[in-house]
């Protein structure tokens, strides 16, 4: 059972770390959650767990103005261009023990991501203040870079901010820049038969955004250290209830399946084809259809999912569109 939202507030109070809480709705893309904290200033994060091709996973932690390119993030990993992608949907869940939306640094603290590299913008330490989720989504805490860093440094972990938009070459005499933020092992995912099936809420969307000045909305509710005040909002305890265990979209937001059923379709129309002219290689062409076609296309698919439900659907394929 990883840490809840209640116990890691109670942990910053403990460090005496300053910080505001600010209770909302659940929020699913930045723009509304903006309308509760955006006029506050600082910087809104985006927050990615990805995992290599050895299964090592990384937390990248990036205003929402940071541009993250993953070719260019995994050479600097020394992984090669194809080296990082998207993490799947239970990795939230069994390694970091958060819902979709609510991956930040705080997400550390959980002993099952103790394997887990966090790669840190540079760009938070010029903010005044920097916006995270605590572990869930119906709230928005913030904090500097310096109270963050001793959040990290209190559960073992030394803070490496990162350049995310550099591009340096990577070659036999200029060796990946990042190669030392590499984990040194992959977590133990735990067997899918011994664990019950977490129920969680949608994701929270991150997409770049202005902070405004004018226009404030009205602040449902907020927590200063010590202090704790929740609105009786009927909207809010709606959101809150929980989600049925029987998921209704599983069977929709299958990834293996939705690429096999790409791959199907398309060797129908490769198998017709070949036919027209008359060729007995239909089977070995098919064959090395799904061979070159499937992990591609599920990485990419994956992508798409996570970027939809992350940063709403129109995100998601601009993420997609970009890495072509």
């Amino acid at each position: 059972m990883g840490f809840s939202k209640g116990q890691l507030l109670a942990r910053l109070q403990e460090l005496q770390i300053d910080f505001v809480s600010y209770n909302h709705p659940v929020v699913l893309t930045v723009e509304a959650q903006a309308k509760h904290v955006g006029h506050l200033g600082g910087g809104l994060s985006k927050n990615l767990l990805l995992k290599d091709k050895k299964h090592r996973f990384y937390v990248v932690s990036a205003l929402v103005g940071t541009n993250v390119d993953l070719k260019v993030l995994s050479q600097r990993l020394g992984l090669g261009k194809g080296g990082l992608r998207m993490a799947p949907e239970e990795a939230l869940q069994e390694i970091l023990q958060v819902p979709l939306g609510c991956v930040t640094p705080f997400a550390l603290i959980n002993e099952s991501a103790r394997a887990v590299s966090l790669l840190l913008d540079q760009g938070f330490k010029a903010q005044e203040l920097c916006f995270f989720h605590p572990l869930s989504n119906d709230m928005t805490i913030s904090l500097n870079a310096r109270d963050l860093d001793k959040f990290l440094i209190s559960i073992g972990r030394q803070p490496s901010y990162v350049d995310l938009e550099a591009t340096p070459v990577v070659g036999k005499d200029q060796p990946p820049d990042l190669a030392a933020l590499v984990p040194s092992e992959a977590p133990v995912l735990p067997d899918p038969s011994e664990k019950a099936i977490p129920v969680q809420l949608p994701t929270e969307s991150h997409m770049p955004v202005k902070n405004k000045s004018a226009g404030l909305p009205v602040m449902l509710s907020s927590t200063f250290i010590g202090k704790t005040v929740n609105p009786p909002s009927q909207a809010q305890q709606a959101m809150e209830k929980p989600k049925s265990v029987s998921d209704p979209l599983a069977a929709v937001t299958d990834v293996r399946k939705f690429v096999d059923e790409i791959i199907n379709e398309t060797s129908k129309v490769v198998l017709s084809e070949i036919r027209k002219h008359g060729e007995q290689l239909g089977p070995d062409v098919l064959d090395g259809v799904r061979k070159h076609l499937s992990l591609d296309l599920e990485n990419l698919t994956m992508m798409f999912k996570n970027a939809a439900y992350t940063q709403g659907f129109q995100s998601g394929v601009r993420s997609v569109s970009l890495r072509k």
